[in-house]
């Protein structure tokens, strides 16, 4: 995909990846929508951007509802016009746990899932149309791998990975690519919070996920992200740790289930440091 001259939007673009892929594609020559549900911190970027002489816009809506992203996608065409690439970056943890209340999943799906579907539903029509158009699903290594702790976030991100992946296959010879970015720990106010937060399974999940791959800033990932629609590339992992644990979980799932069982153990026992342990090296059986 030709990124100078073609319109983007970035959902929660206010900070953390969203912030720096919103800076990227803008650097790149993409006039740049920003939209995040906190005004302050769409207008923050925005004024980043403009500030070095780029082209953007900021604007407020929850990219998890349908009036929200119409009203966002309505808003882009027009200040720049067509829409031609969709950022799907706005993203919560949820509650952790299994026994939560169905708002807790309604919420999450919403947010991770329904948001993606709702976007694509309203604009890939009109890029089967042009015969172009790129949607991005900013997914998480958590939808190929798993979430310790947080069973709806790890739901809805194999769920957002799977949507990605049959949106990229029903028409991508329609002339529609998709990415689905896929990084593990990322530098961002949203992994700071949980790595503080006072749920004990929410820490457990932070804690698995910097025990287990570099974290890395959200420069990276949006050097990756930009990359993979240049390219037309459909997947893309940051952390090459992540990618080995993906193949590992591929070539036996069964020995990976026991691989993670034995992990959470490992974090669990010693107060979300596992000691030099990750998923890699839990090899051996568990010893009762």
């Amino acid at each position: 995909m030709h990124i100078e001259g073609s319109v983007a939007v970035v959902t929660g673009g206010g900070s953390g990846i969203g912030r720096a892929v919103a800076e990227s594609f803008a650097a790149a020559g993409a006039p740049v929508v920003v939209s995040d549900i906190n005004t302050d911190s769409a207008r923050a970027t925005t004024d980043r951007i403009t500030s070095v002489g780029h082209a953007a816009a900021a604007w407020q809506a929850d990219a998890s509802t349908p009036t929200g992203i119409r009203s966002l996608i309505d808003f882009a065409n027009n200040t720049f016009g067509p829409v031609d690439i969709y950022v799907a970056n706005a993203g919560v943890v949820g509650p952790s746990g299994l026994g939560l209340a169905d708002r807790d999943w309604d919420h999450t799906l919403a947010v991770n899932l329904r948001a993606h579907v709702r976007a694509a539903g309203m604009l890939v029509p009109g890029w089967v149309e042009r015969g172009t158009g790129h949607f991005v699903s900013v997914a998480s290594a958590a939808g190929l791998l798993t979430q310790l702790g947080g069973a709806a976030y790890a739901v809805s991100k194999h769920a957002a990975v799977a949507f990605a992946e049959w949106l990229a296959i029903t028409y991508g010879e329609s002339g529609v690519g998709v990415s689905c970015i896929c990084p593990m720990g990322v530098n961002t106010p949203l992994l700071s919070t949980t790595l503080g937060s006072p749920d004990a399974d929410n820490r457990l999940a932070a804690n698995a996920i910097v025990n287990s791959a570099d974290v890395v800033e959200p420069e990276l990932v949006a050097e990756a992200t930009l990359r993979a629609v240049r390219e037309g590339r459909f997947l893309s992992l940051p952390q090459e740790q992540a990618r080995k644990l993906f193949q590992q979980k591929a070539a036996d799932h069964d020995r990976w289930v026991l691989r993670m069982q034995r992990y959470q153990k490992s974090l669990r026992f010693h107060g979300g440091q596992p000691a030099g342990r990750t998923p890699t090296s839990l090899t051996q059986p568990i010893v009762p």
